[in-house]
């Protein structure tokens, strides 16, 4: 206890040097530029989300800085781990690959922090081939899901169609009201749009609607 006391009094402090701070941001900013393009280029969703791809780019500067800040002295050390340590974010994140891009951005931010740059270096290259190619991998089906509306019960014949002309299918609800019969199927079908006319020609078949929830 007297050891450590004695090691916070001294307060022990590292002078950073300005060449030091200007190198580790212009890696960080290589790096955060290398990123950006990669997300906005590569790995193609069907929302761009400007805002996140923002954050991207410059949560990396805050993160080595502090990095830089945390070798310099034990007392901010410890007051950043604590501050730190009560931090709570709210937002959830839908797209489970932009965790992916948050967290490649903090890792750039902890490596350039630490002067590692050619750790950051190769780290960033291999996860960007990685993601290039799980991009580029096809599935052979798409899930979707069919509305079908009905002037009486063709749940059977329905059943029918979907057997001979669908991978999987499975009827999430059927629903009766004002004459109608309403039913909603979530289906794997490589080339979803081939089953509309076979259940457009269903007796008794008023509407159908498809639409594509997930595609690869």
């Amino acid at each position: 206890m007297d050891a450590l006391k004695e090691l916070l009094g001294s307060n022990n402090s590292i002078s950073l040097d300005i060449n030091v701070i200007l190198s580790v941001l212009f890696f960080t900013l290589i790096l955060s530029l290398y990123e950006f393009v990669i997300y906005r280029y590569i790995s193609k969703r069907t929302v761009y989300n400007k805002e996140l791809n923002i954050s991207i780019i410059t949560l990396p500067f805050f993160i080595s800085t502090i990095i830089l800040a945390l070798q310099s002295n034990l007392v901010i050390t410890l007051g950043t781990i604590g501050a730190l340590a009560i931090i709570r974010y709210r937002t959830a994140i839908k797209d489970p690959i932009n965790m992916t891009y948050i967290l490649w951005a903090v890792h750039t931010g902890i490596v350039c922090g630490c002067q590692l740059y050619e750790l950051g270096l190769i780290t960033s290259l291999f996860a960007s081939i990685v993601i290039y190619v799980l991009e580029k991998i096809k599935s052979k089906d798409n899930q979707s899901i069919l509305c079908i509306k009905s002037s009486s019960n063709i749940e059977e014949d329905l059943v029918k169609v979907l057997k001979d002309n669908v991978k999987n299918f499975d009827i999430k609800t059927r629903s009766f009201a004002n004459n109608n019969f309403d039913y909603v199927v979530f289906i794997r079908i490589f080339e979803p749009s081939t089953i509309i006319d076979k259940l457009t020609s269903l007796k008794d078949c008023v509407q159908v609607s498809l639409m594509e929830c997930y595609k690869d």
